[in-house]
């Protein structure tokens, strides 16, 4: 089925102002649905010649950190790939064989999720917001599909930026696993039969059993071979396409042009760099990016703090807005630190500056309100 939800806020990158609060979703202030995440974040990156992805840089942060920080409210996060230093906590879990492709990685990623829907996302994906989640999960809801992902600026799906009915994932990787292998199967490097060997009878004189073969219990290993350890669990999805997942599932579409824009090459990655450096979303990354370096999770209105800045530089002197707003948060921090202890201190700081400039234009000394009238008697 080919059906298509509004786009909401999907496809739009950064916010202005206000930065939005933890636990909605989309441009409808509704508390977001309990989910889980799984970030799959273990590719070979090949069209990056072999680079770590998900630890490139775009806009200061690491690719993985920007999608964490889009799916931020999910209750649980698990990312799929060896494990890495990360702007949050998250769970790790991983794939068999490792680089067994995004089925095989998927699977190993809901064994650790129970909730009701998951959002399934690629590690490269600089735009992605916590409001096209949210309209992911908007879009899930609405209906009875069982699944809602995102459609680049061509119309192709991108399977891994969607929410989904997680046990509607279960029923098919489940039916895959049962299914008879065919041509879509991509033969990892490891099932070569260059890797394996060719296969010999155990104990057949002169011959070696090969590498990582399993020899099941009660039969005896070759002459002057200990026996083998047990090969890994590998799973039945590795190497299959993502296609046959969502050929088998009921989606609806929802448009997200720059959410759903992933960086596959160094192009790309430059791409990327040099659209969140443009005056409409600069702003906006650095400070993600500050939080993220120091450790903050604040949402903060930063047009009061730019309004005070401004007050600040205009009305008493350029230096004087740095260090102002550093004030701001130190008094915040003291006061309990939190959205209203920031903006309670902005505004006193705001009302100061502005009465700082009205003495340099007002016609007569200001009366303090408090003070009386002159009764000396020499007063005239």
């Amino acid at each position: 089925m080919t059906a298509h939800a509004s786009p909401g806020t999907s496809g739009t990158s950064g916010t202005s102002g206000t930065s939005g609060t933890s636990g909605t979703s989309g441009t409808s202030g509704h508390r977001t649905p309990v989910y889980d995440a799984v970030v799959l974040a273990g590719g070979a990156a090949r069209r990056l010649g072999g680079a770590d992805k998900p630890g490139v840089r775009v806009g200061g942060r690491a690719l993985l950190d920007r999608v964490l920080g889009a799916c931020a409210d999910a209750r649980t996060t698990v990312v799929v790939a060896d494990p890495r230093p990360t702007a949050r906590p998250v769970r790790w879990a991983r794939e068999e064989p490792p680089g067994g492709g995004p089925l095989a990685a998927l699977e190993a990623g809901l064994r650790h999720t129970t909730a009701e829907h998951v959002v399934v996302l690629s590690a490269d994906l600089p735009f992605l917001e916590p409001a096209t989640v949210g309209d992911l999960l908007a879009a899930l809801r609405a209906g009875d599909a069982d699944g809602a992902l995102l459609i680049d600026a061509e119309g192709r799906d991108q399977p891994l930026v969607a929410a989904y009915r997680t046990a509607a994932l279960h029923r098919v990787l489940t039916s895959l696993t049962t299914t008879p292998p065919t041509h879509d199967v991509a033969a990892a490097p490891s099932d070569s039969a260059a890797a394996r060997g060719t296969p010999a009878p155990s104990g057949a004189p002169g011959t070696r059993t090969p590498p990582g073969t399993h020899i099941p219990p009660g039969v005896a290993a070759p002459a002057g071979e200990a026996p083998a350890a047990p090969a890994p669990h590998r799973s039945a999805l590795a190497g299959l396409p993502l296609r046959r997942l969502t050929a088998a599932l009921d989606l609806v579409r929802v448009p997200g042009h720059i959410a759903s824009f992933d960086c596959d090459t160094w192009d790309d990655i430059a791409s990327a760099r040099a659209r969140i450096r443009e005056h409409g979303h600069v702003l906006d990354e650095w400070i993600s990016a500050v939080k993220d370096e120091l450790g903050i999770d604040l949402d903060v209105d930063t047009g009061v703090l730019l309004d005070l800045a401004r007050d600040a530089a205009h009305g008493v002197a350029r230096p004087a807005a740095p260090l102002t707003t550093f004030l701001v948060g130190y008094a915040a921090a003291r006061a309990g630190g939190g959205p209203e202890a920031v903006a309670e201190a902005a505004r006193k700081a705001a009302a100061l500056a502005l009465r700082w400039a009205d003495e340099e234009t007002a016609a007569e000394p200001d009366v303090a309100p408090d003070a009386t009238p002159d009764t000396r008697p020499d007063a005239e």
